[in-house]
């Protein structure tokens, strides 16, 4: 850069200081004013806390906590291996989320034990899958306090049923599609309806991962630990009934967690997608201000069912690690759960939110004031665990699920595409 560009920049910076105020000039990089501890707090997504920061900080005055979040899980999970494998570089606390939790949990030396901070006094707090879950194997170690569980469900759009002469009153909707082949079946009238939508379900993927979660209690690996995609009935099933979803053309093959796929939901490119209770925030953040009523909830077919949630864990190479331990305490609470339900739509795990009634009572004005607090929290206690492996979330998202596209796009033959996916499973199994 030229010299005169570089103190062109250095004068726009100073001037953009002096205009702030003194009161900003005083805050370090992190936002922290003098005397504050920052603590700092990485994850994936929304996690409905940016309200309860605040919060926590109003009740904290000496803390500041920085959030460092990451859109995609696919790009989080990386860094988080890159600053724990180097010791350094990762916050205070970090997110967990189910797919990659056992294969830090084999880190287990990279993390503080929170039994040693009184987490152990909460046990009964939480569902009792959940809490075992972010253990050790041998119940020594707690590494993670839980967040959320993703019940299912199926989030659609009511002004495309109307269009397309569908049902749009939810309990409705709901009745048409008790099974997935009869979700198909309706798809299939959606489609043959041209209501200008590019399909009826945003993307192969989102029904295969709903699907596989309901299936069974093991789907890529057993319980032993080994690989087992190839003889699994929950994957195989899943499977089957994705390429049908293609071959009756009843996906609008929007690639998940793409731009194109983000733009989708503001367009109305699609008319449903499955939807665990945290897509509600994602669902709302990329359909805007203008789609609000529009969308509602519905019935997941097949019913039931576990997709997705998290844990609050705190690495070692946090230099704070009681005021860490502090604050997941704190957004793992019941009252905190509730908070971040309201907000985003992670699950509570916390089996005291499930039963406080200001969460039983909630209706998401977004989605049509749709009764989510009942929608969701009716079965949360009787949701089921399914064991996931230490690679699940790699084999999910760089075997199977661009293999479920490859096919949705045209660009090969199922029976290719699922000798591709095993294959690449095993290399993502290593």
């Amino acid at each position: 850069m030229r010299t005169f560009a570089r103190r062109a920049l250095v004068a726009a910076a100073v001037l953009a200081l002096v205009a702030t105020g003194s009161a900003c000039s005083k805050k370090n990089d992190s936002g922290a004013r003098p005397g504050q501890l920052t603590i700092t707090i990485d994850y994936f997504g929304d996690f409905g806390y940016a309200d309860l920061i605040k919060e926590y900080e109003r009740s904290h005055p000496g803390i500041h906590v920085q959030i460092r979040s990451v859109e995609k899980l696919d790009d989080y999970k990386p860094k988080l291996a890159q600053w724990l494998a180097a010791g350094t570089g990762a916050g205070d606390v970090v997110g967990l989320e189910e797919g990659i939790l056992n294969e830090f949990k084999t880190q287990s030396q990279n993390f503080v034990n929170l039994f040693d901070h009184g987490a152990g006094d909460l046990r009964n707090d939480f569902l009792g899958w959940k809490w075992e879950g972010g253990t050790t194997a041998d119940g020594k170690q707690l590494i993670g306090l839980p967040t959320d569980v993703g019940g299912l469900a199926m989030c659609y759009r009511r002004d495309l049923f109307a269009k397309a002469g569908l049902p749009s009153d939810r309990e409705a909707v709901s009745q048409l599609w008790p099974t997935w082949e009869q979700f198909i079946a309706t798809g299939q009238r959606f489609t043959a309806a041209n209501t200008g939508a590019k399909g009826f379900v945003d993307s192969v993927t989102t029904p295969f991962n709903a699907i596989m979660f309901q299936s069974g209690d093991t789907n890529f690996y057993d319980r032993s630990g080994a690989l087992a995609a190839e003889s699994s009935p929950a994957v195989r099933r899943s499977w089957d009934l994705s390429m049908k979803m293609i071959s009756d053309g009843v996906t609008a093959r929007a690639t998940t967690w793409s731009k194109d796929w983000e733009a989708g939901f503001k367009q109305g490119s699609f008319a449903v997608t499955a939807c665990p209770s945290w897509m509600l925030g994602i669902i709302r953040n990329n359909s805007g201000a203008d789609n609000a009523g529009k969308w509602d909830v519905a019935a997941v077919p097949g019913g039931g069912g576990n997709w997705g949630g998290s844990w609050l864990a705190v690495p070692k190479q946090s230099k704070h690690p009681k005021e860490a331990a502090e604050l997941a305490k704190f957004l793992t609470s019941a009252k905190s759960q509730v908070a971040a339900f309201k907000k985003a739509g992670p699950l509570p795990s916390n089996v005291k939110a499930l039963d406080d009634p200001e969460f039983r009572a909630y209706k998401n004005e977004y989605f049509n004031n749709a009764p989510v607090g009942q929608i969701f929290g009716s079965g949360a206690k009787a949701l089921k665990p399914v064991y996931l492996g230490p690679k699940h979330q790699a084999i999910k998202e760089r075997a199977f699920e661009p293999a479920l596209q490859s096919v949705e796009q045209g660009q090969a033959k199922p029976d290719a595409a699922w000798a591709k996916a095993l294959a690449d499973a095993k290399k993502e199994a290593r």
